[in-house]
């Protein structure tokens, strides 16, 4: 068994096996220093396979190193003791106010000194009639003398790098909590060990012979393929799984729509996120006092805090449909149209502003576009909403159409989207009429709402001099993708997991 296993091993593999037995545990490092491999990362790459074979152990351990923060740190002295020898000269008992100045410190040294002073035992501070009188001990004396633990610490440090085992735990904790003082660095030691099975292999004895893995030109014009060893490949060996990289679920989603879109001769159109609240409402024929329309519903800007609204005859036209109707046939609203309202900024909270401008600058049939956006409202998160979500919505103006043509536009849509059967809904929605929601069963029998549809009313149309019926439907991007992946929560799909989206088919 242990000749099978080093009839499988690499050149490398071998030589790493052969220097661990001469070395016992040692360090990659010392690995490639003993066993003279040209680069040390030929000796992490042989000592991972021979790990994964069994044959090698390898441990990790973080290690951390000390150095001063700065050239010069050890021979400055520290301020404790500055203030030790300034005690001293006075004869080992000074008012505090006097010492700070016979020490010559600014006051922040001054109460550096004066607290490690205290700490390491050196002085003492007493209350007398003259007020507060530092006092030299016998351990201040003592210290006097001789250097501390603390700056023979310091001297060792000065030296190079040292390892933290080489300072006592305590002197370290003290220097660290200093500023200034020390820097740590902190670096990932590795040891490398033969197991019970490697040692087995080694003691069976390893020949090591140049070994070819790959057959080249070079080889064989040489001839010398025929005294070098070729590699056997193990094709039982353990090999990394490739994932290739792909499109995420959502942006795939993106894609599929925009192309079948694109086959059903629609052109794609996009808009600014920031909007008139005359694009985002009044033109849609909604009243300024619909509940949408409240900050609770809606995102308004502060700055711009106002947008400029298009000519002067569209507005008026507008403004006379929610007043009166306009000629459409319709009484409108009945209210008094305000200006002011229209122009406030909001960032917009559907696509069809932007389907809606682009008809209103192409008012001649016949014309097909689609958008696929991004929209925002202010909607508490949980499993079904979010403040930013996508939205899928379509529009054919031309002569004749009518409500049998959208029923087939949007089965057909649905159909090449991937579901089976599509039913409709009596609906309602502030510009269209008639208007449907319409559902759509999938290939497991399941069936979802998916969104809104219907025609144009007269008074979204008229006054912005649209010249032939208009067949509008949309839906909820995020909501279907969850349906079709069968996803309990809208979140996971911009929540950053890896492995689900990694495991996920592609979606074409």
């Amino acid at each position: 068994m242990a000749r099978d296993v080093a009839a499988q091993l690499s050149y490398l593999e071998k030589k790493v096996l052969l220097t661990l037995r001469e070395l016992g545990k040692a360090s990659p490092e010392q690995v490639r220093e003993r066993g003279k491999f040209r680069e040390l990362v030929e000796v992490m790459n042989a000592a991972s396979w021979l790990q994964a074979k069994g044959l090698v152990s390898m441990k990790e351990r973080l290690a951390r190193t000390y150095r001063l923060a700065a050239k010069g740190v050890a021979r400055r002295t520290l301020p404790e003791r500055k203030l030790l020898k300034a005690a001293i000269r006075a004869r080992g008992r000074i008012p505090v106010p006097r010492l700070r100045p016979a020490a010559r410190m600014e006051e922040k040294e001054f109460a550096i000194a004066l607290g490690w002073a205290r700490r390491k035992g050196w002085v003492e501070v007493e209350k007398s009639k003259e007020g507060s009188v530092l006092v030299v001990t016998d351990a201040g004396r003592a210290a006097a003398a001789a250097k501390g633990a603390d700056e023979l610490a310091l001297e060792l440090l000065a030296k190079g790098e040292t390892p933290e085992e080489a300072i006592d735990p305590k002197i370290l904790k003290d220097l660290k909590s200093r500023q200034d003082l020390v820097r740590e660095r902190a670096a990932v030691r590795r040891e490398i060990a033969l197991t019970q099975a490697g040692e087995t292999v080694v003691a069976k004895g390893l020949e090591l012979k140049e070994e070819v893995a790959q057959l080249t030109t070079t080889l064989i014009r040489s001839g010398r393929w025929q005294s070098v060893d070729f590699r056997p490949y193990d094709t039982k060996a353990f090999a990394p799984l490739v994932r290739p990289g792909k499109r995420h679920v959502l942006s795939a989603y993106i894609e599929r729509i925009r192309r079948i879109f694109l086959s059903m001769g629609f052109t794609e159109i996009q808009g600014d996120f920031i909007q008139s609240a005359f694009w985002n409402f009044d033109a849609l024929f909604q009243p300024q006092d619909h509940p949408a329309r409240d900050q609770l519903d809606t995102f308004y800007l502060r700055r711009p805090s106002r947008m400029p609204l298009p000519s002067e005859d569209v507005v008026q036209r507008v403004a006379d449909a929610h007043e009166t109707g306009g000629g459409t046939g319709s009484r409108g609203w009945r209210y008094r149209w305000d200006r002011g309202e229209a122009e406030r900024a909001v960032l917009r909270s559907h696509t069809t502003p932007i389907t809606l401008k682009f008809l209103a600058d192409h008012p001649d049939p016949p014309q097909k576009a689609f958008i696929i956006g991004r929209n925002f409202r202010p909607d508490a998160v949980d499993w079904k909403h979010l403040p930013e979500f996508h939205q899928v919505e379509g529009v054919v103006m031309e002569e004749g159409a009518n409500l049998a043509q959208l029923l087939g536009l949007i089965e057909e849509f649905y159909r090449r989207l991937g579901f089976t059967r599509v039913k409709f809904r009596p609906g309602y929605f502030p510009y269209t009429e008639p208007s449907m929601e319409p559902e759509g069963q999938l290939p497991d029998g399941r069936w979802m709402e998916l969104g809104g549809s219907g025609i144009f009313r007269p008074e979204v149309a008229e006054p912005l001099g649209l010249k032939a019926p208009v067949l509008a439907w949309g839906l909820g991007l995020e909501r279907v993708v969850m349906a079709i992946e069968g996803l309990a929560d809208i979140r996971n799909l911009y929540w950053s997991d890896l492995d689900w989206l990694r495991d996920h088919r592609i979606v074409s």
